[in-house]
């Protein structure tokens, strides 16, 4: 599947975390006193998983309100955290079993 081109303003805000693993182009939206968002975020990181990721509480509210409509007219699933876009598809919540069939493929 070819990349996902994200909005200028999703691009500005995501911070960046590295690692050897970057065969997959991965933006979460996460909350930083989300327990599951912060189990996501110890998933990659333990794995080495290249991400980007945006603490959706940490933003001005405009931005969280830009976010919630990019979410809501690119993919028909609850808006839930943590949120991630992998290669253009939704894994909404917490679910290594899926974080692992999306880096298979």
């Amino acid at each position: 599947m070819s990349e996902m081109v994200f909005p200028d303003f999703i691009d500005d805000l995501a911070e960046e975390v590295k690692g050897e693993n970057n065969s997959k182009d991965m933006v979460a939206f996460t909350l930083s006193t989300c327990q599951w968002c912060k189990k996501f975020k110890r998933y990659m990181n333990d794995r080495g998983i290249q991400y980007r990721y945006v603490d959706v509480d940490q933003i001005e509210p405009s931005k969280k309100t830009q976010i919630l409509n990019f979410l809501r007219e690119n993919f028909d699933s609850r808006i839930s955290y943590p949120f991630l876009i992998c290669d253009g598809k939704a894994i909404v919540g917490y679910s290594p079993n899926k974080y692992e069939e999306l880096l298979e493929e």
